[in-house]
């Protein structure tokens, strides 16, 4: 027992002892961070969830909705942040559980990062590929054989985002910076069209009476309740649940810190800066599509198009594909960055074999690890139906806030004496209340969701005890050899 809750030291977490934790080049800045964040949390998404939760769930009550979860988002974004200024690690969530909690910990947060961030990649690429059809059709032009066309254009995407990921940092924030700056002009124009167009009747008095549905309880929680219910209260809160999720994609910023100038200072600054304003945009959109169309008769299938064709402004379906493509772009490419830095950071710990921890000389990136990232992502969205798998994402990030969170408290308790750059303000308060948050926002997931979660957990601790547990650089403190470090810091 002692040998697998045994814990990194905190000098260790970010200091030479492989030989590989900071050959990784400096890269970003604050504004780099920000960019980062908006082009993960800002998504496809934020074109239909606003519609989609008003139209079935919360009504005009979904603006509600939207600032709950902003605040439980924010919560859990203060623990990362003073996490990712104490131990600035590319292994975010898992290397803070290992240094605070101890290896088998570690490795079951890893685990469902692994989760969260391959299947993620994987899904979303699966959307992009049937959004991009769509686009492609609503621009006029017919399409023979959609589904493999759709297939095509889904393994091509992935090949030149790994290709990006693999080759060269600097060329993918560069691209990232210009399709984030185009998705926002999208955003831009979706905001500023449709403001003209509010009518505040639309928003009546922001609650619609509770109703009964008539399906069997699927979450957990409606398993407690004993019946599943939309609007009213109950319902403002379960979309919060499902809107608190468009916000996941702060904790993949965090495992950039690493990489960043003067991390210690500008990981929580730009971790914060860039949920606050997801959440301003989210809640702008949600503003206009409410206000433009009552809450039932939006679609639910593409409700931000079908409102603009309601109100006659077609040309605005266009602007919208273009900018649903361009958000989902970048969330594939920022999430293969984060899985990257998370199976580098498990590897050059030896729970996984090392040789994915090696960084090229030439690129200066951890080039192995991004090819096997992106070959089974590719892997999955060809032949898995990821898109029914989509609440594993969801559950595998909740998992990880809800360590971390309990982490800060933890780790205030035990060193006290560690130089953090950002504390969470009212600790142990604060933490407190991100993890009942991040507990409330596990109970409304599915339970069939739980159970695949808990057979892919189970899976872990198998490849954990027969491989981790023996291989931990830990369990051998002076290895022979060690991933050959990058030569020098490359700053901009």
């Amino acid at each position: 027992m002692t040998t697998i809750l045994r814990r990194l030291p905190p000098s260790e977490a970010t200091g030479l002892r492989t030989g590989a934790r900071h050959s990784l080049a400096e890269l970003y800045r604050p504004r780099d961070l920000v960019v980062l964040g908006l082009g993960v949390m800002i998504g496809a998404g934020i074109f239909s969830i606003a519609g989609q939760q008003a139209a079935n769930t919360a009504g005009p009550g979904v603006l509600l909705s939207f600032m709950i979860a902003g605040i439980a988002s924010l919560l859990a974004c203060l623990c990362y942040a003073e996490l990712s200024s104490t131990m600035p690690t590319s292994g975010s969530a898992y290397t803070f559980t290992y240094v605070i909690f101890g290896e088998v910990w570690a490795w079951i947060i890893g685990w469902a990062l692994i989760l969260e961030l391959q299947l993620a990649a994987a899904v979303v690429a699966r959307a992009w590929g049937g959004l991009t059809v769509r686009a492609i059709s609503n621009f006029g032009v017919e399409l023979p054989h959609e589904a493999l066309v759709e297939d095509l254009l889904v393994f091509g995407v992935l090949v030149v985002l790994t290709g990006i990921v693999a080759l060269s940092a600097r060329v993918g924030l560069r691209a990232l910076w210009i399709m984030v700056s185009a998705k926002l002009l999208a955003i831009g124009a979706v905001i500023v069209v449709g403001l003209p167009h509010i009518d505040v009747a639309n928003f009546g008095d922001f609650f619609v009476p509770p109703k009964t549905l008539p399906s069997d309880p699927a979450t957990v929680l409606e398993v407690f309740v004993g019946q599943s219910q939309a609007f009213g209260w109950f319902g403002i809160f379960a979309a919060a649940s499902a809107i608190a999720f468009a916000y996941i994609g702060f904790d993949v910023v965090a495992t950039s810190a690493e990489e960043t100038v003067n991390a210690p200072r500008a990981m929580p600054r730009g971790m914060i800066r860039s949920l606050v304003i997801a959440t301003v945009i989210y809640l702008a959109v949600a503003l206009v599509m409410v206000g433009m169309v009552s809450y039932t008769k939006i679609s639910g299938d593409t409700p931000l198009s079908s409102a603009f064709r309601v109100i006659g402004v077609d040309w605005m379906v266009h602007v919208i594909d273009v900018g649903a493509v361009l958000g989902l772009t970048t969330v594939v490419l920022v999430l293969i960055v984060g899985q990257t830095r998370v199976l580098f950071s498990m590897a050059r710990d030896g729970l996984i074999p090392r040789g994915l921890a090696s960084v090229s000389r030439r690129y200066h990136t951890p080039t192995r690890v991004t090819l096997v990232i992106g070959f089974v992502a590719i892997m999955l969205s060809e032949f898995v139906p990821v898109l029914t798998l989509q609440e594993l994402v969801v559950i595998g990030a909740l998992f990880a806030f809800a360590f971390v969170a309990a982490g800060v408290i933890v780790m205030r308790r035990r060193m006290p004496y560690l130089e953090r750059g950002f504390r969470v303000p009212l600790s142990p308060l604060l933490p407190a209340l991100s993890l009942v948050a991040t507990l409330w926002l596990m109970v409304n997931l599915r339970v069939v969701t739980w159970a695949w979660f808990a057979l892919w957990m189970a899976f872990g601790l198998v490849v954990y005890l027969l491989y981790g547990r023996r291989h931990s650089l830990l369990a051998h403190p002076h290895p022979r050899s060690a991933p050959e470090p990058a030569r020098g810091r490359h700053r901009r």
